[in-house]
C-alpha cells in the first residue's frame, strides 16, 4: 500500500480559508496565549464548523513544523467522513442487518486502526468516534488499517448518548462491552439491527453512555490480567456477531 503522509496547514489565515473552502480537517493546533483580531477571527470560524481544537505549548508546534506556523497548526484528514444521520438511514433502508461499532473516545490510533481493519473484515455499516477528545483518521491509522478507512463509512458527532438515541430511535439495539456486568457475550442476540460501543483503553465506557445503552455484556476472563486490548476485544465481539448472523 501506498504510504499516506500526514497533511498539515500552517498559519491563521491559510486555516480560516481552508475551513470556508470546506476542506475535512480534524483537528487545529493553537498555540497558548495568542491573540488579536485574525486569531478571534479564526476561533469563530472553528467553532461555527465544530473543529476540534487543542490549545498546546510552541514547543510541539515547533516540532510538528519547522515553518512559519503563527502558532496554528490543522491537520487533515485523508478520508471523508459520513454524514451520522444519512448514515443510519442509508444502512436501515438497503435490506441488510445494520451492524455499528461506537467508538466511545479511544485514544490509540494503532488500536484504532486495527479495529477498522476488523470492522471492514465483519461487514460493519459504519463506526462512530466523537469530534472531541477521541481518535481520528490519521496516516498511522490509515496504515495500521490496511486501507480498510477508506471502505468502511467512519462518522463523527458532537455527542454520543445522542447518537445512541438516535440509534435507538431507529430501531438498532445498542450492546456495551463492559466489565460492569455479570452477562456474558454469549447470551447476546446478536442477528437483530445492532450497534457495539466499545471504550477507552484505560476507563472503557464511560457512565453516560453505560447509562442509556440496551444492554451490557462481557468476555469471559480465565487469566489473571482480566482485560484484553480493546482491539482484540472488539475483534472478538464483531467475530461473535458474524457467527450468529451465518
Amino acid at each position: 500500500m501506498q504510504e499516506i503522509q500526514e497533511q498539515q496547514i500552517y498559519g491563521i489565515r491559510a486555516v480560516i480559508e481552508a475551513v470556508n473552502a470546506g476542506k475535512t480537517i480534524d483537528r487545529v493546533f493553537l498555540q497558548k496565549g495568542l491573540q488579536g483580531t485574525l486569531y478571534k477571527e479564526l476561533l469563530t470560524t472553528l467553532q461555527g464548523a465544530q473543529i476540534a481544537t487543542q490549545y498546546v505549548p510552541i514547543e510541539k508546534l515547533n516540532r510538528m513544523s519547522k515553518k512559519n506556523h503563527q502558532g496554528v497548526i490543522a491537520t487533515l484528514s485523508p478520508v471523508e467522513y459520513q454524514d451520522f444521520e444519512e448514515l443510519v438511514i442509508g444502512v436501515t433502508e438497503s435490506g441488510k442487518v445494520p451492524l455499528f461499532l461506537v467508538l466511545d473516545h479511544l485514544q490509540d490510533v494503532r488500536n484504532f486502526g486495527a479495529i477498522v481493519r476488523t470492522a471492514e473484515c465483519t461487514g460493519v455499516s459504519g463506526i462512530i468516534i466523537p469530534k472531541r477528545g477521541s481518535v481520528s483518521v490519521t496516516a498511522d491509522a490509515v496504515k495500521t488499517s490496511a486501507g480498510a478507512v477508506f471502505r468502511v463509512p467512519i462518522c463523527k458527532v458532537d455527542n454520543l448518548i445522542d447518537a445512541v438515541y438516535y440509534l435507538q430511535g431507529s430501531g438498532i439495539r445498542v450492546v456495551a462491552a463492559t466489565e460492569k456486568t455479570n452477562n456474558l457475550l454469549y447470551s447476546e442476540d446478536f442477528t437483530t439491527p445492532l450497534a457495539i460501543v466499545m471504550g477507552a483503553e484505560d476507563v472503557g465506557i464511560s457512565g453516560g453512555v453505560l447509562k442509556v445503552v440496551d444492554s451490557r455484556v462481557k468476555l469471559p476472563m480465565a487469566g489473571e490480567i482480566g482485560s484484553l486490548n480493546v482491539s482484540v476485544a472488539c475483534a472478538v465481539f464483531l467475530y461473535e456477531a458474524v457467527r450468529q448472523r451465518e
